[in-house]
């Protein structure tokens, strides 16, 4: 595994697999099952950085056009580790991503589960989450 915020930004392949630096140890199943995908696995803690560093950090890895898929996955019920999902948004704010395939996966009980992205926008809205309540 490798730190996200110390990875040249040339020093990438095609298939990225971004996960909260804890899923290792409190998910290990889970993480065997990533490093199926890809060994291409990065860490970053968002307990430690803010998640503006990671998303530009991603920008210029994505901007050298070599990303054809990217992988966010962490240990679910985290109020940290769920902003790496909203890193998606802030990419597509910022880049064309629309090449890029993106997964979202939590990890609960040593498995994976995929997010959907609509899902994961509506977390961000608390008023909307009410309202399907």
């Amino acid at each position: 595994m490798k730190d996200l915020l110390k990875t040249n930004c040339f020093d990438i392949q095609e298939i990225m697999i971004i996960v909260g630096s804890c899923l290792d140890r409190m998910q290990p199943e889970a993480y065997k099952e990533l490093e199926k995908i890809s060994s291409n696995i990065y860490d970053v803690c968002l307990e430690k950085e803010h998640l503006n560093m990671v998303v530009t950090k991603i920008i210029g890895m994505v901007a050298r056009g070599k990303i054809k898929k990217i992988v966010f996955a962490t240990v679910d019920k985290s109020p940290h580790c769920v902003q790496l999902h909203y890193v998606i948004k802030e990419l597509e704010n910022a880049i064309d991503i629309s090449n890029i395939e993106i997964i979202n996966y939590v990890a609960v009980d040593n498995k994976l589960i995929e997010i959907p992205i609509n899902i994961i926008s509506l977390s961000k809205n608390l008023s909307k989450l009410k309202e399907t309540k």
